[in-house]
């Protein structure tokens, strides 16, 4: 496989990231570089919580969009040093859900290079994402339109008023 030049940039930045990573729980130290205008790196944080633990890859999301780099980001590098390249979790695919493409590529890598590359929507091919949302709020707001016209035209809500029996 052919790493373009700017993918093997940037997996040395995940790589330098994946040391800084705080994982006194499980030991699986992992970092991620988005490569987009720039690029933003991210380091695994565990929590005693468990629940308060953020991935890399989210992290380096979260990290460019609060700096205003998200736009125009193509790839994302996750690395480990696993014996096999770890994928991004379900949260992780998730949040990219909200920011990313089918198109975005994912690249995984080990300390020795990178191994492979998937596209987001290979990794997650059916997404909730804010389409998703905004349908679902559509279709809520439907019916109270038409209860609240209903209402207003004098014939009512059909509900009986008073107490329960």
């Amino acid at each position: 496989m052919k790493v373009p030049a700017k993918i093997t940039a940037a997996y040395g930045r995940a790589k330098a990231a994946r040391l800084k990573a705080h994982a006194p729980y499980s030991k699986f130290q992992v970092g991620a570089a988005l490569v987009g205008p720039s690029v933003t790196t991210g380091c695994n944080v565990e929590n005693a919580s468990y629940g308060g633990t953020v991935c890399a890859e989210r992290i380096a999301i979260f990290k460019a969009v609060s700096e205003g780099v998200v736009e125009g980001v193509t790839d994302i590098i996750v690395v480990t040093d696993a014996p096999e390249p770890a994928y991004p979790c379900a949260f992780c695919l998730q949040v990219m859900a909200e920011f990313f493409d089918p198109s975005l590529r994912v690249w995984l890598g080990d300390l020795k290079g990178v191994r492979s590359m998937h596209t987001f929507g290979e990794l997650l091919p059916h997404p909730f994402g804010p389409k998703q949302l905004g349908d679902a709020r559509e279709a809520a707001a439907a019916p109270i339109e038409r209860r609240s016209r209903a209402g207003a035209s004098g014939s009512g809500s059909g509900r009986k008023s008073g107490r329960r029996k």
